[in-house]
Order: C-alpha cells, then sequence, then structure tokens
C-alpha cells in the first residue's frame, strides 16, 4: 500500500507552509506499509519555541483555507518544543531543534519510503546543523565566551 494521493496533496501543502516559516529540515514518510493508523509523516523542526508555534500555527492555516481540513487532534501546544498535528491521512511532527536530535525520528522511519516534497521544503535540509554552527561561532566570538 502506498501514500493516497489526498496523503499527497496534505503532505505537500504542509511541507510547503513550513518552508515558508523557515523550518529545518523538512522530511516526509510514507508509512502506510508498516502503520494502518496514518499514511505519511512530515517532520520540521526550528531552533526555538517561538517558531515552532509560528510553523504550526501556518500549517493549519494554510491546510484549513486551502484543502479545508482541520486537525483532529493537536498535541503539545502548551510547551512548543514538539507539536503533533493529526489529520488522520497524515500526522505532521513539528519539534525544537534540541527534541529532534534527542528523539531522532528519521532514525525510527528510515526503511520508509520518503517522499518528494517541494523544493521550497526541499532547501531546507541542512539548516539546523547550519544554525547550530552559526550560534556556536557567535558563542565564541561573545567577550567572556570561554575561560
Amino acid at each position: 500500500m502506498t501514500a493516497t494521493d489526498r496523503s499527497l496533496e496534505l503532505i505537500h501543502t504542509a511541507a510547503q507552509a513550513a518552508a515558508d516559516k523557515l523550518a529545518h529540515d523538512v522530511i516526509a514518510y510514507d508509512v502506510s506499509d508498516v502503520l494502518s493508523i496514518t499514511d505519511a509523516f512530515l517532520l520540521a523542526s526550528a531552533p526555538n519555541d517561538r517558531q515552532v508555534k509560528a510553523i504550526v500555527d501556518e500549517i493549519e492555516e494554510r491546510l484549513q483555507k486551502e484543502l479545508g481540513v482541520k486537525p483532529v487532534r493537536r498535541e503539545g501546544d502548551r510547551e512548543s518544543r514538539w507539536v503533533l498535528l493529526d489529520y488522520v491521512d497524515i500526522v505532521v511532527h513539528v519539534q525544537h531543534s534540541e527534541e529532534r536530535v534527542f528523539y531522532a525520528l528519521e532514525r525510527l522511519w528510515k526503511d520508509c519510503p520518503e517522499l518528494d516534497l517541494p523544493a521550497d521544503a526541499k532547501a531546507t535540509r541542512g539548516k539546523a546543523e547550519e544554525h547550530a554552527k552559526l550560534q556556536a561561532a557567535a558563542a565564541d566570538q561573545e567577550p567572556g565566551g570561554e575561560w
């Protein structure tokens, strides 16, 4: 079994929305062969809680406006460290970069086929690592940063 056309439409719209809000490392997997509860997972991350929330809000708004769907469940909203949007056909995970590294969902789903995404979403690959390097370089430049 493979992800349905409707699931792919939802994934593409959500991925573009995440990319538009500067999400890092947007990736999607077809999990339909291993899970009966959903067709696909979309993963995205951001370096801070405020941006996680902005990405989640944009995905929700775009899917509602363009495709007329609302999530049946939204979890993790209070802390904005890992927000899950369940649309039944797809599940969207937007994580703080630290949670993304710690939980490594890509490792869990690496055997599932990766779904093709819009060019803007593909361009987000490697952004988390790039951001971490910039943060480290900035910390090294601060007076009194190292002893």
